[in-house]
């Protein structure tokens, strides 16, 4: 067992974390670069993540994600049920601002866009329903460590604000602004962003999207208590 816990499933979830969001599937090799692990070491791995369905081999002998991960996503997902008040919100955001809209929540040391409607922009800012993204970078991570970590950098000027801004942070040419959705309790739930080409999405864009986003949020935070 390792000092965080057992080392053999540590090894294992290393190998499902080298699928990114543009790696349909992967090789032995890439698998083997990506962990750090003997190649033997992940043959073995892989055989018990196949069975489970954490992952396939395909006949090239290439590896995808199997179809456990979209069932316990899915039943993830499915256990907020604000989830049909958000989808909305985030459509109509989308729809008058032009730019992509996103519900991000805290997942340990990481966040997940968990619901997202993109931009119908030619050039936008494009992501997934689901990605896992490290606390480090963007508007949503400044605001949602300001609301669940007491000592968050710049967190107590983020909280009296209401809203948090990054400009490339991630991405040199991507803007993106975030604002907090409290449950019926006032309790912090997650992150409400809009983000844009910085091209396009201005310091003008920028500030009405953080009124639009603020009303939404309040009036999602009435709709949850209800």
């Amino acid at each position: 067992m390792s000092e965080k816990g057992v080392a053999a499933v540590d090894r294992a979830l290393s190998i499902l974390e080298c699928f990114g969001t543009d790696q349909d599937s992967l090789s032995l090799k890439e698998l083997a670069d990506g962990t750090g692990l003997y190649k033997s070491t992940i043959l073995r791995l892989c055989v018990s993540l196949e069975a489970f369905g954490y992952i396939r081999r395909r006949d090239d002998g290439r590896y995808q994600l199997g179809p456990t991960l979209w069932r316990l996503g899915t039943r993830y997902r499915n256990q907020f049920d604000i989830a049909g008040h958000i989808r909305p919100v985030l459509k109509d955001l989308a729809a008058v601002t032009g730019e992509s809209a996103s519900y991000y929540v805290r997942d340990g040391d990481a966040r997940i866009c968990l619901l997202r409607q993109n931009s119908t922009q030619a050039i936008r800012h494009h992501l997934d329903e689901g990605t896992r993204l490290p606390l480090t970078h963007g508007a949503a991570t400044h605001l949602i460590r300001a609301f669940t970590e007491a000592a968050a950098p710049d967190g107590a000027d983020i909280r009296t604000r209401g809203y948090a801004v990054s400009l490339g942070e991630r991405d040199p040419d991507t803007a993106s602004i975030a604002v907090p959705v409290f449950g019926g309790t006032g309790d912090f739930l997650g992150a409400l962003v809009i983000s844009g080409l910085r091209s396009r999405f201005d310091e003008a864009a920028r500030t009405e999207a953080i009124a639009l986003a603020q009303r939404a949020a309040a009036t999602l935070s009435q709709n949850i208590a209800v």
